[in-house]
């Protein structure tokens, strides 16, 4: 009875110790008496108790290691970078991964730090942040060629971070802020441009239309003292009575004008008004006659002729 417990026994140990299970994304390094036997995947598996033994768990899954190093671009500026990988065990070279390297982080850091010592001074500061993308790039391709001989595969590479010093940042912060100030001063300045020419060309056309409504002013009153004029010649008036009366309704309009401006000043006017209006008119046109005495004999000629022409005497007054 106890021989056949002590079979038993031996039997659950053989039996235990020759079946083991690989878990998903994972592959187990077999070796047997010492020496590189096979690669398990996932799933159920023997091997012989005493002579086979598993020597490494391999994880196939994605790892990723960060890399921080300061470094200086070609414009002589340090920045810190930091990079992040991302690599994994090729599943057709786990045996490979796991005897080539002892520390496969470690080596792996190694690279990446002299790939990104290579690209990062090959650029200006400027050029480092526009074309991060295409340092990632340049360092994966690098790095994964190197990390495949050994059995690793680089999935990707990211360049998180450039970080340059704090005197740095505020002497590119004021960099930026001056240009942003210039701009917004032609800015202003273009602003104002346009003001100006926009209130000029409103003050030109109010000049314009200004100067419209003083002709048109003007020609309605010269249009309504030629109407006044012939209807009083056809009621049989001389020429003279006319011109009187419409020399006293003028007298009479101006000082009305004078009585309501708020700016109006004292006028002294002859009392024997309307009978002394000839003498005044008599007056005005014996000065204008002697003034026209003393200019050429055409500018004479042309006076004459308004002096007897009444409508033009009374446009000139």
């Amino acid at each position: 009875m106890v021989g056949l417990i002590i079979v038993g026994v031996v039997l659950l140990w053989l039996i235990g110790s020759s079946l083991y299970v690989v878990p998903q994304q994972q592959a187990y390094v077999i070796e047997r008496l010492g020496k590189y036997k096979s690669v398990a995947f996932a799933g159920l598996h023997a091997k012989i108790p005493g002579f086979d033994r598993i020597a490494q768990k391999t994880n196939l899954r994605v790892l990723q290691l960060d890399v921080r190093l300061e470094t200086k671009t070609l414009d002589n500026v340090f920045v810190t970078v930091i990079a992040s990988t991302q690599f994994r065990v090729d599943p057709n070279q786990v045996a490979t991964a796991y005897y080539e390297l002892q520390d496969p982080s470690a080596q792996l850091r190694s690279y990446m730090e002299d790939a990104l010592r290579s690209a990062i001074p090959m650029l200006s500061l400027d050029d480092a942040f526009a074309r991060k993308d295409d340092v990632a790039s340049d360092v994966q391709r690098t790095v994964g060629a190197e990390m495949s001989r050994f059995g690793f595969a680089v999935v990707k590479t990211l360049i998180t971070s450039i970080d340059p010093s704090s005197q740095v940042k505020q002497a590119m912060d004021s960099i930026n802020a001056a240009q942003r100030e210039k701009e917004a001063t032609r800015e202003r300045a273009e602003a104002n441009r346009i003001e100006i020419e926009t209130q000029a060309a409103a003050d030109a056309e109010k000049t314009r239309l200004q100067g419209e409504g003083q002709a048109n002013y003007r020609r309605e009153i010269a249009s309504g003292i030629v109407d006044q004029i012939k209807s009083l010649q056809a009621v049989g008036m001389s020429i003279d009575d006319v011109n009187n009366v419409v020399l006293f309704n003028q007298y009479l309009d101006v000082l009305r004008s004078l009585s309501e401006s708020r700016n109006a000043k004292t006028v002294v006017l002859p009392a024997s008004t309307p009978g002394g209006y000839t003498e005044l008119f008599q007056q005005l046109t014996n000065a204008m006659a002697v003034n026209d005495l003393n200019t050429n004999t055409t500018t004479q000629d042309s006076d004459d002729e308004q002096l007897r022409n009444p409508h033009n005497t009374i446009n000139r007054l």
